[in-house]
């Protein structure tokens, strides 16, 4: 693998996707909850199911199932192939969330009929025949990208350093040390593997934006939530927005879930 040729994209980062180890709700709902969409959450790269840890008992709070993947990182079609497992897996609609590199994983799973809205949390959206190196290609490559590690296998992490400076610099230093013990390195070609079905083109699609956000640039991320025609929320995060403004990720994910249920959808 030539690693100058990663260091020359501007998006490689962050997402998720694939090897399944779901942890779902019971399936004991009660008949004030079963009419509610469950809800997928689908994390980045460098990262584990356990970045989403502080947003789910909000969501749970509010009556609503939810899904946590927790990808392998070895082949994009791996991690979109675990989201459809999860997405089917459910008794009703879905709500499916993708943050950084999950963004492209949602992008292909969310083309499922079972899928009703889509939330991107600091994400890549890719069209049809692109990926996420395209999306960076011509601009120059953050400075992060020249901390990357990569081992025999093609597979690449962020050193703690990098962690701390770039990918969670408003956690507590001590809470974003451990951001970087537990990320889950990626194979780098993940980033090169193109969209065949854009989801967002036929789905209401919802964007939160991390002004604050080192790995991928937030004037990028508010033209992808253009292009996805979006409803856009910004807010002064890091990367990590779901860890360090867990509140705010809730709002925007109860929003996607409230804007298609049947009662909403009546009135």
């Amino acid at each position: 693998m030539n690693i100058r040729r990663f260091l020359s994209l501007a998006t490689l980062t962050l997402l998720g996707g694939a090897a399944l180890d779901l942890h779902a709700e019971p399936k004991t709902a009660t008949p004030s909850t079963s009419a509610l969409p469950t809800i997928v959450l689908v994390h980045g790269a460098f990262a584990d199911g356990s970045s989403w840890d502080r947003v789910v008992p909000l969501l749970r709070a509010k009556g609503y199932p939810v899904v946590a993947l927790h990808q392998p990182l070895s082949s994009l079609a791996d991690d979109v192939a675990a989201a459809r497992r999860a997405i089917d897996a459910q008794p009703g609609d879905v709500v499916l969330v993708g943050h950084s590199y999950g963004g492209a994983v949602i992008t292909e799973a969310g083309n499922s009929p079972k899928v009703k809205s889509l939330v991107y949390v600091a994400a890549f959206g890719p069209d049809a025949n692109e990926s996420i190196n395209d999306l960076g290609r011509g601009k120059p490559p953050p400075v992060w990208i020249t901390s990357l590690r990569v081992d025999s296998g093609g597979y690449g992490w962020l050193p703690e350093s990098t962690v701390l400076h770039d990918f969670a610099q408003d956690l507590p230093a001590a809470e974003a040390s451990i951001v970087a013990t537990k990320q889950g390195p990626i194979f780098l070609k993940n980033f090169d593997e193109k969209i065949k079905l854009a989801a967002w083109h036929s789905r209401p699609v919802f964007y939160l934006r991390a002004s604050e956000d080192h790995m991928i640039d937030p004037a990028a991320q508010e033209l992808m939530a253009t292009r996805m025609h979006a409803t856009l929320t910004s807010i002064p995060a890091s990367h990590v927005p779901m860890i360090s403004r867990p509140k705010d990720v809730a709002k925007v994910i109860l929003a996607a879930a409230e804007a298609r249920r049947p009662s909403a959808a009546q009135h």
